[in-house]
């Protein structure tokens, strides 16, 4: 076997395992965010839908309505920023992400009293925005694990490129994202209607074995799917 094969034959199963891990962890965001739909009313990973709505619901005058979403939005940040710094600091970055959240949800699913269901809500809105930090792209090409409006908007890129000449199809696997969130928003709506409020312990236990999964994947490759952290600048000045 030519070395150049054996590269592309890594490059593939690379690609492979990413779009499997995005896939997967599309389909708990998603599954998620139906479940949180349908038992609160608002988005708990769709910040663009929530950030319309709060929009609305100033204009109407609906100032209560308007400081839940706002609130949901920096909550939701702020999950992203937590997900950040837990997985910068763990070995085993995706499956101590996916970990959290899902220990996050378990802890939302017994939030059954009326007075802390505004706290359960927070918490799987908190809960979204930390998966974020699971996987961030794959071979070099971003990803969107709570949102596809820029999977579509990329994959409909792809299509022009194709059509005027551009014969590379790495955009393709744009598609993959928005094909969990749909499969994903089916699961939790029918968890939902068939086991109300339960149905967010079976979302948790998901994350779990999601986790579990995740330590199959090799180190080295799981760093392959995020970001490096950038050095200071004055780190690097006293390196050289």
């Amino acid at each position: 076997m030519t070395r150049a094969r054996r590269r592309r034959i890594i490059r593939t199963r690379r690609t492979l395992t990413g779009l499997a891990l995005v896939g997967s962890i599309s389909f708990l965001a998603s599954m998620t965010d139906a479940t949180g739909l349908l038992l609160t009313g608002d988005f708990v990973s769709f910040m663009t839908g929530n950030t319309t709505r709060a929009a609305l619901a100033l204009s109407e005058g609906n100032l209560y309505h308007a400081a839940v979403l706002i609130c949901a939005i920096v909550v939701f940040v702020l999950g992203n920023a937590a997900g950040i710094v837990i997985s910068h600091v763990s070995q085993r970055r995706i499956f101590v992400v996916l970990g959290c959240v899902g220990l996050v949800l378990a802890f939302a699913s017994m939030m059954t009293v009326q007075n802390m269901l505004f706290v359960r809500f927070y918490m799987i809105v908190f809960s979204m925005g930390m998966v974020n930090a699971a996987v961030e792209h794959i071979e070099g090409l971003p990803i969107g694990l709570t949102y596809v409006t820029g999977a579509l908007s990329r994959f409909g890129r792809g299509i022009g490129r194709w059509i005027i000449g551009d014969r590379h199809i790495e955009w393709t696997i744009q598609i993959v994202p928005w094909g969990g969130m749909v499969l994903g928003a089916i699961a939790g709506a029918v968890l939902t209607r068939l086991t109300g409020a339960h149905a967010l312990w079976l979302v948790s236990l998901f994350a779990m074995v999601l986790a579990l999964a995740a330590m199959l994947i090799p180190r080295p490759l799981q760093r392959r799917f995020n970001q490096k952290i950038a050095p200071h600048r004055s780190a690097v000045a006293r390196m050289k």
